[in-house]
């Protein structure tokens, strides 16, 4: 069955579940995804503290000499309350005494004889940090869905939390087709080739955020390939490249058929990759790649990283294309939608001049691409295209349109 890029990306997200929840310590957590609420369970700052290193005073005592009564250090349980005609010196952080009005910096008083002479330019709460400005407590801190990162991870400190429930990260399991395909770690013969599908999208599952387990390669025989596909079949996806043609060789559907292979899509209205393949075995989603380096790595960006969002619990699950102009004229040639690579500088499109489904180089040599859409031929300089990065996850709750047209 033959579908659009949106019809299969459709069937992707309906037919995926999410993982199961574990709970971990929130050292362990970074880069997981969140399947709770976080709700604030009291103020940051708790207290009234100062923001500087200074003294408390009243604002009825500008430009008089007051006297220095105490100094409160950050961390001192200070109970006493300031009175007009004294200053209490303060550190940074330390808590507010009550009937404090401002805090005046060190270096804007000048000390006399013990005691110091306050400026006229008091301020009424000038240099005080409130409680709960910055937190309040009974306030949601961070969403069901959230990818925890660092500066996430700061927040449940502040909270005292020490535990969080995430998803547990899929698991992925890798293997190619081809008995013209070796390892690098392999010696090839002059008609054999290196395998670079199977470590490109180890590489990239990885850096999504998954477990991932390589299988092999599997010969081009009915029986290897059903060995390499039980031997998958408690992950959450695996992934094939090659195989799903309609070859002599070509037995990867056949294989997964034996294990009740349910295809929800086998072919895409895309180029190059328009073999893509994707279904389920049980709980176990199935992507088959085309066998083409380029067209493997570009249909995964679409399609396998889709499946990965849909499975990791993440609200933004959608990829979300970055809006931007092409920096030159480019003439697509094409009739069916077609995936470009090129580079994004900051500012512009740069499409590559020169690429094939069976090359890498492009892979190296850009950072994202943009689809074009089967009825385009020209694009203009300055168009606005929509440009899908594989370098970097921008991605949204809603299901974005990605066809530059």
């Amino acid at each position: 069955m033959v579908v659009s890029i949106e019809k299969a990306l459709e069937l992707i997200y309906t037919n995926t579940q999410q993982k199961s929840i574990q709970i971990l310590p929130i050292e362990d957590a970074l880069g997981l995804i969140l399947a709770q609420e976080i709700i604030a369970t009291h103020n940051l700052p708790p207290y009234d503290n100062s923001a500087m290193d200074g003294y408390a005073v009243k604002i009825s005592d500008s430009l008089k000499n007051v006297k220095v009564c105490h100094t409160i250090f950050a961390g001192d349980n200070f109970d006493g309350e300031l009175h007009h005609g004294n200053a209490i010196k303060i550190m940074t952080g330390a808590k507010i005494p009550q009937g404090t009005q401002c805090v005046v910096p060190i270096e804007d008083v000048t000390v006399v004889d013990g005691e110091i002479i306050l400026p006229d330019n008091l301020t009424m709460s000038k240099h005080i940090r409130f409680a709960g400005e910055d937190i309040k407590a009974d306030t949601k801190l961070l969403h069901k869905g959230e990818k925890l990162d660092a500066h996430k991870i700061t927040l449940l400190a502040s909270q005292g939390i020490s535990h969080v429930k995430v998803y547990k990260k899929p698991r992925v399991a890798l293997f190619a087709s081809g008995n013209e395909l070796k390892m690098h770690f392999e010696q090839v013969k002059s008609y054999q080739l290196y395998n670079t599908n199977t470590p490109t999208l180890l590489a990239r599952a990885k850096e999504l955020g998954c477990d991932v387990e390589f299988i092999g390669t599997a010969q081009d025989t009915l029986a290897d390939i059903k060995e390499h596909i039980k031997s998958a079949l408690e992950c959450d996806l695996i992934i094939t490249s090659g195989g799903v043609s309609v070859g002599d060789a070509d037995f990867t559907k056949e294989a997964f058929g034996s294990f009740g292979y349910e295809i929800l899509f086998d072919k895409v209205e895309i180029k190059p990759g328009k073999p893509t393949t994707f279904g389920k075995i049980g709980n176990t989603s199935i992507l088959n790649l085309p066998g083409n380096p380029l067209a493997a790595a570009l249909n995964f960006e679409l399609f396998g990283q889709s499946i990965i969002y849909a499975l990791s619990g993440l609200e933004e699950k959608f990829i979300n294309p970055l809006s931007i102009k092409l920096k030159e004229p480019f003439q697509a040639k094409t009739k069916r939608r077609t995936l470009i690579p090129g580079t994004y500088d900051g500012s512009c499109f740069i499409p590559l001049k020169h690429f094939a489904p069976g090359m890498i180089t492009p892979l190296a040599r850009t950072n994202g691409f943009i689809i074009v859409d089967a009825n385009c031929d020209m694009l203009d300089q300055d168009q606005e295209v929509k440009f899908i990065s594989t370098h970097f996850s921008f991605r949204s709750k809603t299901f974005q349109d990605m066809i530059t047209k």
